[in-house]
């Protein structure tokens, strides 16, 4: 019998080998190779590379596929996924060389990923030093500890890891600043990629305290797997003097001992820490939950946590996994002085103390016990400050690096997410979409606007369009008496609805006019799906329509016009009437007339400054000429459109206009302060330019666009939340505007749903 020329491949099917050997697959996609544990090895790397394989797969699947060569010590005893193709021994030096041959001969294999502990490659250092050195892939390494003043031995290791790698990842900026200052390594090479942190749904605490018997109960957590560096003692001997104050007070510890610990010393420190539990009679206030939880449940418990507590006692622990999952979960977080903590916690994020100083230790836990509006606040404070380091951000850094050093071989394409309502639906009651949230729960007391309920009623209508679902006919019809219900006598429509639906002082305070353009769009494209709609509705929305145009003639606001055109355009295509049509050139012809005065070389636009909703005036004028065909309004269409997509779209791909600030004629733009309504606005005029004039570059901006809100942005970060279904409100300098409110979720929507006829040609 032959030798089997793969490591450990006993559990590998012929198909895989038949890839691992570079023969033909069924996908032509460039492999990314990730080295590392791997679950259902239990290890806190192996979680980790899960993770971050698994959010790589769901945004760049167009882009590059993932595999796994999964690391044992010894032979191979764990059952692994499909994604893992090689399995490394390393404890065998001959197995290195090998598998640097596999990764040679496989033309498939772009790319080397190698998530590094110490401990994984300490039995066969020279081994796996010389597998680097015999790869000839670009390799990318993630140092996940990098300990500070190195003894010169460490230093070389470290230098010589470094020196055969096309890039070195870290967590913290203090491990990039030990790896130049400490070791001497390029920072040039060196990428900060924060540890990756789960986006959930928030849920009220008490209904995950009920559900787990921790009913009126204040919940302190830690969890992972045990070991004696965890100084779990630390929080245990606090108890007492937090539970003087907090009688109600319980303790989870959460996690089996470590898989290693318990090869060398069984369950020694777990029995300490229940002896210790024992001695200080706080059998009541301590739960042990000896289990390696799935991550939906690990995350539930994690939300019914009131304080999150990491005693780690190893002042040079770079980052914690732990950490970062409680962080995702807005736990507030007191913490040692790790650098992961020192990076994340200030006083609006959580709390510092000293290493096993049990009397800080407890004067912290009462001082947050005590204090539910800080607590709140500290954990509305961690949600904005991890946001960047979503797994969905993560993956997007890690996919630059790929970009980068494969010397643009692999160019990431942002996968299109599924179509999802559900946070549309959660934003909407009996009476309409409510107009703001908090985080992603309604704020009731924020009421309901004309605007958002046009906006959603066009949304849900081209998703009936596209599904025919006839769930979605509840919220039109929802949407639509909202309309109805705004509308005054006159045919005038107010905004602002409270949440006891009067009409509130905004009314007074505040020009309509948009909002009333927004209502003739919506009815306008309402009466468009005639036939396809119930015909209660489409008729009721013609009669609604021509009573609100007869009050619409005396406007002038440049985009309600815009407003109107369109919805006239819509409607004349399914009901024509001579007196809207003569009214749509009315509009358009004060459309020329504002561009006429403004327009000027190198400045082709109707007003000196750009402001908010800007394409919609080069689509009205584009509706016009495909009602009227006069050729002003198609020169004057094309001519605007192509100077606004110069002034917003560039190398790093679409920047709206801020709307901190509007760009004056002859000024810059503010860098920031970029909406998604604004963003989704450019997608349906592309998509409309696209349609009739079927150029080229209109299309590709529309996939340009779009990623915008999949992190394709100045901040590189999401704007849409695949978690929810919901989109953020705004992408400001520094973070992104968490809150995921009516305007920004169906702005997000209509984009989606527009893009969705192009995504075979955009390859998205």
């Amino acid at each position: 019998m032959k030798n089997n020329p793969f490591p450990n491949y006993s559990t590998i099917s012929p198909i895989i080998i038949n890839v691992a050997l570079g023969k033909e697959s069924e996908s032509d996609l460039a492999e990314i190779l990730v080295i590392t544990s791997y679950p259902p090895r239990e290890c806190g790397i192996a979680t980790y590379s899960q993770d971050l394989i698994k959010v790589l797969k769901n945004q760049f699947s167009t882009s590059f596929s993932v595999k796994v060569c999964a690391l044992e010590a010894g032979c191979a005893t764990h059952i692994y996924p499909d994604e893992v193709l090689y399995i490394l021994d390393t404890t065998n030096a001959n197995e290195f060389s090998k598998l640097a041959d596999i990764i040679n001969q496989n033309n498939k294999i772009k790319i080397v990923l190698i998530q590094h502990e110490f401990g994984f490659f300490h039995d066969q250092e020279n081994a796996f030093l010389q597998f680097m050195v015999e790869v000839n892939k670009p390799i990318s390494i993630v140092f996940h500890s990098v300990l500070p003043y190195p003894e010169e031995m460490l230093r070389a290791k470290v230098r010589k890891i470094s020196s055969v790698c096309d890039s070195i990842i870290v967590m913290t900026k203090h491990s990039s600043e030990i790896l130049v200052t400490d070791y001497g390594i390029n920072p040039e090479k060196i990428s900060v990629i924060a540890h990756g942190t789960h986006l959930i749904a928030p849920v009220n605490k008490e209904f995950f305290k009920e559900k787990y018997g921790l009913k009126d109960r204040k919940v302190l957590t830690t969890f992972g797997l045990l070991s004696s560096g965890k100084s779990i003692e630390t929080t245990l001997h606090a108890l007492p003097e937090i539970i003087k104050t907090s009688p109600n007070v319980i303790f989870l510890i959460i996690g089996i001992t470590h898989p290693e610990v318990v090869k060398n010393e069984g369950e020694k420190y777990r029995e300490m820490l229940e002896g210790t539990v024992t001695t200080l009679g706080i059998q009541h206030h301590v739960r042990f939950i000896n289990s390696y939880l799935a991550l939906p449940i690990l995350l539930e418990y994690l939300q019914l946590t009131d304080i999150y507590l990491f005693t780690t006692n190893d002042p040079n622990q770079a980052v914690s996994g732990t950490f970062a999952y409680a962080m995702s979960c807005a736990c507030p977080i007191i913490s040692t002085p790790i650098p992961h903590a020192k990076e994340f916690l200030s006083k609006d994020t959580g709390i510092i103390f000293d290493f096993k100083n049990t009397q800080q230790l407890a004067a912290s836990v009462k001082s947050l016990l005590d204090n539910d509006i800080l607590c709140k606040n500290i954990s509305l404070n961690t949600l904005q400050k991890i946001i960047s380091t979503a797994w969905e951000n993560s993956a997007i850094a890690h996919a630059r690096v790929f970009e980068k050093i494969s010397g643009k071989k692999i160019i990431p394409k942002y996968s299109l997410p599924p179509i999802n309502l559900e946070h549309l639906k959660k934003m909407t009651d009996a009476m309409g979409i409510i107009q703001f949230s908090k985080i992603n729960q309604p704020d009731l007391s924020t009421g309901y606007t004309l605007d958002d309920n046009a906006r959603a009623l066009i949304a849900m209508c081209m998703h009936y369009e596209l599904t025919g679902d006839n769930d979605d006919l509840t919220y039109i019809q929802r949407y639509f008496n909202f309309i109805k219900y705004c509308m005054k006598p006159s045919g005038y429509f107010e905004n602002y609805v409270g949440e006891k639906r009067d009409f509130t002082e905004q009314n007074r305070e505040t020009n309509l006019d948009d909002p009333n353009g927004r209502a003739i769009w919506a009815l306008g494209y309402v009466i468009s799906l005639t036939g396809l709609l119930p015909q209660i509705i489409t008729s009721e929305a013609e009669c609604i329509m021509e009573k609100s145009l007869r009050y619409f003639e005396k406007v002038y606001s440049t985009r309600s016009m815009a407003f109107a055109i369109k919805g006239i355009y819509y409607s004349q295509n399914a009901i024509s009437s001579p007196e809207n049509l003569q009214l749509l050139k009315t509009f358009a012809n004060r459309l020329v007339q504002m561009y006429k005065h403004e327009a000027r070389e190198k400045w082709e636009w109707f007003e000196s400054y750009l402001t908010y909703a800007n394409s919609l005036l080069p689509e009205a004028m584009l509706n016009a000429w495909l009602l009227t065909g006069d050729p002003i309004y198609k020169e004057i269409a094309i001519d605007s459109f192509n100077f606004l997509l110069s002034k917003i779209f560039n190398q790093n791909g679409i920047e709206v206009i801020s709307n901190k600030k509007w760009l004056q004629k002859g000024q810059e733009s503010e860098p920031f302060g970029e909406q998604p309504i604004d963003v989704a606005y450019t997608i349906l005029t592309l998509s409309k330019f696209y349609d009739v004039f079927q150029h080229e570059e209109y299309r590709e901006k529309m996939g340009t666009a779009f990623n915008w809100f999949l992190g394709k942005n100045r901040l590189n970060q999401i704007i849409y939340n695949p978690c929810t279904g919901g989109c953020y409100d705004g992408l400001e300098e520094h973070n992104v505007n968490l809150n995921q409110g009516a305007e920004s979720t169906v702005s997000y929507l209509m984009a989606r749903l527009s893009i969705e006829k192009y995504k075979i040609a955009l390859n998205i």
